[in-house]
């Protein structure tokens, strides 16, 4: 079997945002990275960089268990980035099943199988786990009830799953990001602030990815929380 001299990495939402940063980062960084998204067709980068981009439904269990394990054939995965992620808020009574549904699936389920189906190979490189959480997985969240739980839901599991897998040499680590500029709410009746400082930017977080993976060996940054300067918001027009 034909290995790449070059470790690899394995990022889901790359198309756009903090997934397309990250995997920008990681590029620079020296990995070949493999992105999962559902629409590469305005997603940008340089011809140097190593971005392999994977068009997907990750929703399809099947053909992305069948993308990674073939992945995996050839290359020596060494980064998981749980990423992709979706939200739909508003009172709880006026959500449906499916919207329900596609944020569980998509924000905690995914995670899981791809972590599941990753493990024994990450455990054979020593690998990481990064879980994108967000800081909405520690409060109560009204008019977000759904998005809140399945962010807390992956917290948890981030935490008993290092626990778990610690002795092995794997790093779990989950990134907790306040309002970002990203299109994760485009469903929302609301967007980040006009003022830079009441949001992150995604390459706040790809920074964050870069601070985790330079630490000595032996230690591992379990929670990282990033916040912008100041707390706004901005209602979003209705006319």
């Amino acid at each position: 079997m034909e290995h790449l001299k070059k470790e690899s990495a394995i990022i889901t939402g790359a198309s756009s945002g903090i997934g397309l940063a990250i995997s920008k980062k990681l590029s620079t960084l020296g990995y070949e990275v493999f992105g999962f998204g559902r629409n590469f067709g305005k997603t940008e980068w340089k011809a140097e960089e190593y971005i392999h981009p994977i068009t997907c439904d990750i929703l399809d269990t099947d053909k992305l268990c069948t993308c990674v394990k073939q992945i995996m054939t050839q290359h020596q995965i060494r980064i998981l980035v749980n990423n992709a992620g979706v939200g739909y808020y508003g009172l709880h009574e006026e959500l449906n099943p499916n919207k329900i549904k596609k944020m569980v699936r998509t924000n905690l389920e995914v995670p899981m199988i791809l972590t599941q189906q990753l493990l024994r190979h990450l455990k054979e490189n020593a690998g990481y786990i990064i879980n994108v959480s967000s800081v909405t997985a520690g409060q109560s969240n009204p008019h977000g009830c759904v998005y809140g739980a399945t962010k807390t839901g992956l917290a948890n599991f981030s935490h008993s799953l290092f626990d778990e897998s610690r002795k092995y040499g794997i790093k779990v680590v989950t990134i907790f990001p306040d309002m970002t500029q990203t299109n994760l709410y485009r469903n929302a009746d609301f967007k980040e602030g006009d003022e830079l400082e009441s949001y992150l930017l995604p390459e706040d977080v790809a920074q964050a990815v870069e601070w985790i993976l330079v630490q000595r060996e032996g230690v591992i940054i379990t929670d990282i929380a990033l916040k912008p300067q100041i707390h706004r918001i901005k209602r979003k027009r209705t006319d």
